[in-house]
């Protein structure tokens, strides 16, 4: 390959790096062609991508991004799996993927200067919270606490209601008793 055509793909990789706060790295030997499209085409159903690069030039676009430090990852045949899905979502894809088929080597996810690697590492980036998950516990951690003031304010203004209601009940039955004799 000559250099302008590896200047042009390295200026390329470094485009699309500009935009990721994190990817995944797999080994895409042993994969045939048509698990690889059906894995590209499950990826991309979920707004992910997967690009196989050349170590050195992935290495080299990476430099001046956020992503810097995730080439020891990169080691053999590498493929990127990246997007705009959180980190958390990715990786459960990647797992998902490694279950379909037993050939899939996963070598790690990298995001916020943190490399995870290898397979226990996806997995434990897997069972982390998406960011929609994190604030949908945020939010219920904080109406929870109102949820029980307001029953326990409740609670006993209904009991007293009740029971003002039953004597009032029986207020107009004794009435309605005593009246005719």
């Amino acid at each position: 390959m000559s250099k302008r055509v590896k200047s042009l793909i390295e200026k390329e990789l470094a485009g699309k790096f500009e935009a990721m706060d994190g990817v995944a790295v797999i080994s895409p030997r042993g994969i045939n062609g048509i698990t690889n499209n059906q894995m590209r085409r499950r990826f991309r159903e979920k707004g992910v991508r997967m690009t196989i690069v050349k170590n050195n030039l992935a290495r080299r676009a990476a430099e001046k991004t956020r992503l810097k430090g995730f080439d020891k990852l990169l080691d053999g045949p590498s493929a990127l799996i990246y997007g705009k899905s959180s980190i958390a979502t990715i990786a459960r894809l990647v797992m998902d993927a490694r279950k379909a088929n037993d050939k899939l080597e996963i070598r790690g996810i990298f995001f916020d200067g943190e490399i995870f690697d290898g397979e226990k590492g996806v997995e434990k980036v897997s069972k982390m919270p998406t960011r929609e998950e994190a604030v949908a516990n945020i939010v219920a951690a904080l109406l929870g606490p109102g949820r029980k003031l307001a029953g326990a304010i409740k609670g006993p203004g209904g009991r007293l209601g009740g029971i003002l209601k039953t004597i009032e009940n029986k207020t107009k039955e004794t009435e309605g008793a005593a009246a005719p004799a």
